[in-house]
């Protein structure tokens, strides 16, 4: 069975991936987390230490951490 942070990580890569065309996929990965993922979603990913993210999920959500 998948614990929350492997689900955390599996979406954030989903996001990454829908969004690699945007011109700048780690700010639109960033702003999508930040107005739709919940207060505890956001808590459990910004303790993680990033194992699994991908280049993009990773940069978004330590830029997210950074202004948190």
């Amino acid at each position: 069975m998948s614990s929350t942070l492997d689900n955390l990580v599996r979406m954030a890569n989903q996001i990454a991936t829908n969004l690699k065309h945007d011109a700048d996929p780690a700010a639109a990965m960033a702003e999508h987390i930040q107005l739709f993922w919940d207060p505890r979603m956001k808590q459990i990913i910004f303790a993680h230490d990033g194992t699994g993210l991908s280049p993009d999920a990773a940069k978004a959500i330590d830029a997210l951490k950074a202004s948190a």
